[in-house]
């Protein structure tokens, strides 16, 4: 997510997210929407990863990494995952489409992503 625009270029739901998994995801995004100056990131085993780090030196990207056990370094992101918990993990949602409403309880993994990229463009 851009904070500076709050634009969420991908909502991505898996049942594990590895390295290569968010490699995949951000060339899929930076394919769109280019690459970003700095990613901030938090030190999760995904991001970590000598994979992500070769990729960010070769397309010119700062990883920016949060202090291990201080979730107050990215406050943003802490904001972004509250919000899309209450308003699509655990809310029942409201909107025009039948289709976004949800209590938390997805019917697949295609069911989830199909939600989550409802909401991400809402």
């Amino acid at each position: 997510m851009d904070t500076h625009s709050r634009f969420c270029p991908a909502a991505d739901p898996r049942f594990a997210y590895r390295g290569e998994d968010v490699l995949r995801t951000l060339e899929r995004v930076c394919a769109k929407v280019g690459y970003p100056r700095t990613i901030r990131v938090d030190n999760g085993s995904e991001f970590i990863s000598r994979d992500l780090d070769l990729w960010a030196y070769a397309n010119d990207v700062t990883l920016d990494f949060s202090r291990p056990g201080k979730p107050t370094d990215n406050g943003f992101i802490e904001a972004f995952n509250s919000k899309l918990r209450s308003e699509c993990l655990n809310a029942r949602l409201h909107c025009r489409s039948d289709r976004w409403r949800t209590n938390g309880n997805f019917m697949s993994l295609a069911d989830a992503q199909e939600k989550l990229e409802t909401w991400r463009r809402h």
